[in-house]
């Protein structure tokens, strides 16, 4: 009988990678495999990572990415361009500083963040008011996550006079 062999060893054997993560080594850059004559190259990271923990490591700047972080700037002017201003961005929304709003705005124009700019744009109203407002309407929906996260757990499973008790208990 032959032997069994798991998804990641088949998947493996194939050639087949994990999408949501890549590794590569930014010290130099290599050719897409299937693309010999190609221009496009990518760089080689030194980490396993995922896009969206790339991303993380770019906002938060922890210590110990300091280095992938140095190579991948390096490796892409435009990444840290980009980097630099979303966390401006986080900065300015988290202090409210609204003098530095259409500074932020006309700069994020002229890069890969100027659909994000537009939309901003399209509710200025709505973001002068976070930024200069003490309100906040985070509470609520905090709330209202909480029961919707009650509303999926027991869906199907009991009638609506005990999510009401259960909604209130936690209240």
């Amino acid at each position: 009988m032959p032997q069994r062999q798991s998804a990641l060893a088949r998947t493996q054997a194939a050639g087949i990678s994990r999408p949501t993560q890549q590794r590569v080594e930014l010290a130099s850059s290599t050719p897409w495999p299937h693309e010999e004559s190609s221009d496009i190259s990518i760089p080689k990271l030194s980490i396993r990572t995922s896009p969206q923990h790339t991303t993380w490591l770019i906002l938060k700047e922890p210590p110990s990415a300091k280095t992938y972080l140095e190579e991948l700037y390096r490796a892409s002017p435009e990444i840290a361009a980009l980097a630099h201003l979303g966390r401006e961005f986080f900065r300015l929304v988290r202090s409210r500083d609204l003098a530095a709003w259409p500074q932020w705005l006309e700069r994020a124009k002229h890069t890969a963040l100027r659909s994000f700019a537009s939309s901003l744009l399209r509710d200025q109203h709505a973001v002068e008011a976070a930024l200069t407002l003490p309100w906040s309407n985070g509470p609520v929906e905090g709330h209202v996550h909480r029961l919707k996260l009650i509303k999926r757990q027991m869906y199907g499973r009991a009638s609506f006079d005990l999510l009401r008790l259960r909604v209130l208990h936690q209240a």
